[in-house]
């Protein structure tokens, strides 16, 4: 082969290829769909346990560490204001 023939043409665009495109698209996606594994009800519902109390540890953690640090510096304005 030669360099002529590897060069990739532009493929046609406009409202015309739409419909084309579209076909391509959703036969490409269902392809793709095959491939996908799906994950059982367990796993769903211990990986969803395992988010939850994700969410509640780093909450409780940013809480904790927002008011040591609110403490801190109240404890420093208060320090500077009565100089």
């Amino acid at each position: 082969m030669d360099a002529k023939s590897m060069e990739l043409t532009p493929e046609p665009s406009g409202i015309a290829t739409w419909p084309a495109r579209i076909k391509v698209y959703y036969s490409e996606l269902k392809l793709e769909m095959r491939r996908v594994s799906w994950p059982s009800w367990e796993q769903v519902r211990a990986t969803t346990g395992v988010v939850i109390a994700s969410v509640f540890a780093f909450a409780l953690y940013f809480a904790v560490v927002d008011f040591l640090i609110g403490r801190f510096i109240t404890k420093i304005f208060e320090t500077f204001a009565k100089h």
